[in-house]
């Protein structure tokens, strides 16, 4: 029982643990990502008028009242990090403050370079799909490394949380409802772009990661089942169902753990389960459609 105890305890670790490991690499790749992402803002989608995420706000903005869009995005982000805290806690919040504040300065960094780029040869619509496709690789690298860029990948956490939905339901109203407001201040065919190049973005992003969906489920067989739910319900936020399963060979009875997570949270759970249990066996399936639950 002594031992159980520690187990439980060394949970509080995890989170450290996770983001501890390869952390130059990780950072590596994550500057690489922001970057990226910062160049495919300032040459292709600032110039295209292209409203999604707080970045779309910037561009608003700047129609309007010609706002600096990196300060905007600053602005935004420092009080997306204040609401995350007080809504989501500190843990879910201290692993987003890189993003919050290096994307805006990235993008102040790298406005000279639309001087340097000229697409006019080319037809709006390519124009729109290669800075999605760019912006999709870079934040699939952020993802990728268990880092976010801030902004409404904040306000879609606290959405799900305080609604009630999904991640991706919460992406939907969020995205959704700054691509209408771009609606407002340009025309249907940006309308229709900044569509397109959401799609396009969360697709790529999500290749680059691992698959093309935006959830993941974890089924997961292990000795330390309740040090994991703990994780899983605690750290993360996620809910959990527990199977009844039997081995094929043995016939002894086993539980099964299954959790559904948005897709960019999967290097967290994939290393969290192995940070508490090397010998644990889980699967991971794509995940096309999730509907119901808390």
């Amino acid at each position: 029982m002594l031992i159980k105890r520690n187990k439980d305890l060394d949970i509080t670790n995890i989170m450290s643990k996770i983001y501890n490991k390869d952390r130059i690499i990780r950072s590596v790749e994550f500057l690489i990502g922001i970057f990226i992402v910062a160049i495919a803002y300032n040459v292709i989608l600032l110039p295209s008028n292209i409203t999604y995420g707080i970045g779309g706000l910037g561009v608003i903005l700047k129609k309007l009242f010609n706002f600096d869009p990196s300060i905007v995005i600053l602005i935004g982000s420092l009080l997306l990090l204040i609401l995350s805290f007080l809504t989501l806690g500190r843990n879910k919040t201290i692993h987003t403050i890189a993003g919050s504040l290096l994307y805006p300065l990235f993008i102040k960094l790298t406005e000279p370079f639309a001087n340097y780029v000229n697409f006019d040869s080319l037809e709006p619509v390519v124009i729109v799909i290669i800075g999605a496709v760019i912006s999709g690789l870079g934040l699939g690298l952020v993802f990728k490394a268990g880092y976010t860029s801030g902004g409404t990948d904040i306000l879609n956490d606290i959405v799900s949380k305080c609604a009630k939905v999904s991640v991706g339901t919460s992406m939907v109203i969020v995205d959704g409802s700054i691509i209408l407001l771009g609606l407002l201040v340009f025309n249907l065919p940006t309308f229709i772009y900044s569509i397109i190049s959401l799609y396009i973005i969360s697709t790529i992003t999500d290749k680059v990661i691992l698959g093309i969906s935006q959830s993941k489920t974890f089924y997961i067989i292990t000795n330390n089942e309740t040090t994991i739910k703990k994780f899983l319900l605690h750290n993360l936020c996620h809910g959990v169902t527990v199977l009844n399963g039997r081995g094929g060979y043995t016939g002894d009875n086993q539980k099964v753990i299954m959790c559904t997570i948005p897709t960019r949270e999967y290097f967290i759970v994939k290393e969290g389960i192995k940070q508490i249990d090397p010998q644990a066996f889980f699967l991971v399936t794509d995940a096309y459609e999730v509907s119901g639950g808390a």
